[in-house]
């Protein structure tokens, strides 16, 4: 059995992804891990990132990203599929670029690519999420984050990258046979300075609804930072991260434009989660339904197989 990792990345150091800790979190069970490394800027230090690495498993494919795909996040898709489809082996894991896997699920996760590769019915496999807000140690289980999502699929079954890349689907647009696995994805995309996730929304929005004002002051910009909201309010996180992650968590430097209190502020444009609406559902879903969330997002077909020994 082989099983390989891929990913897309660009800007990945300009923009705090933590490219390095995500490779690393799966490498060990990995035969070799592709990475289509988009067109990144004259400031960005992604490549020596990678190549620091210092593993023959790592294959890099330089891409230019096409900016008549910056719409609906198209690039990524786009490029996604580019990265499966280099891809070698029986299983192919994927990871974005914020994403890491903590090395207590990797034996089981091998132990399940082993059970089912010749179960040809097992068409990919579904992680739990955590997400992260503002530092490490508070996270969103809030109504509108999605509590699942599919990361490792079978090789060469037609299989191609969905919506924005947060999925997977067939050509013909059928829905994945998937098994949920006993591991967690940690997401950190919401974990990076306040000043540089403005950055990071701004580049995103450039990806979905066309590129960017490349003549916005950068002075003004300088003066913005993002406000992640009362954490306070937030569950804290109690278990523990990814060993990969040591470093980043012992670095962290925003702690001051971080509010650790509990009162809401409605002199800024409110996060999602804290939207009256998501508020609600979120209560009912914790206080009614056991935290089941109600109208869950879900693009798969689960299927119910035993537990490998």
């Amino acid at each position: 059995m082989k099983i390989s990792g891929f990913t897309i990345i660009r800007n990945a150091t300009k923009y705090y992804f933590p490219i390095k800790e995500s490779i690393l979190s799966i490498l060990p069970i990995v035969d070799e891990f592709v990475v289509a490394l988009g067109d990144c800027d004259n400031d960005d230090s992604t490549r020596e990132i990678i190549e620091s690495i210092g593993s023959p498993k790592i294959r890099i494919f330089d891409r230019v990203w096409d900016k008549k795909l910056f719409i609906d996040g198209h690039i990524f898709r786009d490029e996604t599929t580019f990265a499966l489809d280099q891809c070698s082996g029986d299983w192919c894991f994927y990871l974005q670029a914020d994403e890491v896997v903590h090395e207590n699920d990797l034996d089981s996760i091998v132990k399940f690519c082993r059970e089912y590769l010749d179960d040809s019915e097992i068409e990919g496999f579904l992680f739990n999420y955590k997400h992260f807000w503002g530092d490490y140690d508070h996270y969103l289980y809030h109504h509108g984050w999605y509590q699942k999502e599919i990361r490792i699929v079978r090789n060469n079954i037609g299989v191609k990258s969905f919506g924005d890349a947060q999925s997977f689907r067939f050509e013909d647009n059928r829905r994945l046979n998937v098994i949920q696995l006993p591991a967690s994805m940690y997401h950190y995309g919401w974990v990076r300075p306040p000043q540089l996730m403005v950055e990071k929304k701004e580049e995103q929005n450039a990806m979905h609804h066309g590129a960017k004002d490349e003549d916005a002051s950068k002075v003004e910009k300088t003066k913005i930072i993002y406000h992640y909201g009362p954490l306070g309010r937030l569950p804290i996180f109690k278990g523990t991260h990814p060993k990969v992650m040591n470093e980043l968590i012992h670095n962290l430097s925003w702690k001051q434009h971080l509010n650790y209190g509990k009162k809401l502020l409605l002199s800024r444009p409110l996060n999602k989660h804290e939207k009256l609406k998501y508020r609600f559902i979120t209560w009912l879903e914790q206080k009614l339904f056991g935290g089941q969330h109600l109208f869950a997002y879900s693009n798969w077909n689960l299927l119910k197989r035993k537990q490998p020994q």
